[in-house]
């Protein structure tokens, strides 16, 4: 009888926790997400990252660059739409370079060098539809790059990131796999470091040469004579190019964080950054001098010069930073101290160009705006395309090319302004 009383009263006391459905965590304990990658072979997936197909709609225009009859306009993170210029009054889209993990290019003698998860790739184009083979440059640019991760992933919100099982020398992370996991507040640092988020989600992180092709003031890929420059973060990253098809490495140029693009003027360098413009001389093209800056406020910032003055726009909000968003004119003409003369106002500014007396001047969802520079540091405004989408812009010798929201637009030159010939869209 008595055994048959605590029977009863166990089960009493486990059907009263077993209804319990509080979900109240033990004492201390924390109820923490992690997520752990998804991996695959590094070597096959970015073999697997190249190729060439037929054209397709564009999910995300990035930068634009010209070369001979063509265009190529990327497409972030997923490649290069390729368009055959020779009637600029009918662009036509042939082709599209799979090339995941890319933001930027450039083209000298038919070899297009481009970026792809933190590797330069050559690849001979003098046949759009046959590329033939692909060389890799393994971790040559971006060495912040520590690991492959998929242009395609998304991040899953997460307190933590567990990279414990990553091997990132021969793995590349396709994907996310999350649990939820009760630890302490002490375990869990130990094991993760302070990487909790209170929201739990991680935080949304001159001419060319005739042999050479030319792109915007966005473009991060600059070729001088035999030598590629690009920039990253901190750093320009060297590359003698006189054997077009086995470039060789040089070393390495640190600068001041948060470079952004790259622009040059005869022997001289000018990196736009997200704290200032920063003037380098490639007197010696091997080994990049740093030579003055110019200080501003934190802005996303490309830049563009044209003999005495750098035209530099500053992208003020969101990431970008908090300054309001504005054309600064910089006086150069003493090249050791740049001399910042006048502000004008814009909404948000991305490339810009000169030609001749002329100013162009992407401003986003503000439009086209084209000014006559020839008083400088004085403007006057020619023109103002409104209604459209602008964002990178690349003033070639008869033509204008500028690249929005995924449509190509083609402006014909004229005494006083310029005239829109062509429109492409790629959607």
């Amino acid at each position: 009888m008595k055994k048959k009383v605590l029977l009863i009263l166990s089960c009493c006391i486990f059907g009263f926790y077993a209804c319990d459905d509080s979900n109240e965590l033990p004492f201390g304990q924390n109820e923490y997400v992690i997520a752990t990658p998804l991996t695959t072979d590094l070597f096959a997936f970015k073999q697997e990252a190249i190729d060439v197909v037929e054209p397709n709609e564009i999910i995300q225009s990035g930068k634009i660059y010209a070369y001979k009859n063509n265009i190529f306009i990327n497409d972030v993170g997923r490649g290069i739409h390729v368009l055959d210029n020779t009637n600029p009054e009918t662009p036509q889209n042939v082709a599209f370079i799979k090339l995941e993990g890319n933001n930027d290019i450039s083209i000298k003698n038919d070899r297009l060098y481009a970026d792809s998860y933190g590797d330069l790739v050559i690849m001979d184009i003098s046949d759009i539809s046959d590329i033939g083979d692909v060389k890799r440059l393994e971790n040559a640019i971006y060495q912040e790059f520590w690991c492959t991760v998929g242009f395609d992933v998304e991040w899953p919100q997460a307190d933590a990131y567990d990279y414990t099982d990553l091997d990132a020398s021969s793995e590349a992370i396709i994907g996310w796999d999350t649990k939820k996991v009760r630890m302490s507040e002490n375990e869990f640092n130990e094991k993760y470091g302070h990487t909790f988020f209170e929201d739990s989600a991680l935080a949304n992180s001159d001419a060319p040469t005739s042999d050479s092709g030319q792109g915007g003031s966005l473009a991060r890929f600059r070729i001088v004579g035999d030598y590629l420059y690009a920039v990253e973060w901190s750093s320009i990253n060297v590359f003698d190019i006189s054997d077009l098809d086995a470039p060789e490495i040089l070393e390495e140029v640190y600068t001041s964080g948060g470079i952004e693009t790259i622009f040059n003027q005869g022997d001289l360098l000018f990196l736009g950054g997200t704290r200032g413009m920063y003037i380098y001389d490639i007197s010696e093209p091997s080994k990049p001098k740093f030579v003055s800056d110019f200080e501003h406020g934190t802005a996303c910032d490309p830049v563009v010069v044209d003999e005495n003055y750098a035209y530099v726009t500053l992208r003020g909000g969101n990431f970008c930073g908090a300054i309001e968003s504005g054309l600064y004119i910089v006086d150069i003409t003493t090249i050791e101290s740049p001399e910042l003369k006048v502000i004008y106002p814009m909404d948000e500014p991305y490339g810009l160009g000169v030609k001749d007396d002329k100013l162009f001047v992407c401003d986003g969802s503000s439009g086209l705006k084209i000014y006559d520079k020839s008083a400088a540091p004085d403007l006057k405004e020619l023109n103002h395309f409104e209604g459209i989408t602008t964002y990178d812009v690349i003033p070639l010798e008869e033509l204008l090319l500028m690249v929005g929201d995924g449509v190509l637009y083609q402006y014909e030159y004229l005494a006083n302004d310029i005239e829109l010939i062509s429109t492409l869209s790629l959607k």
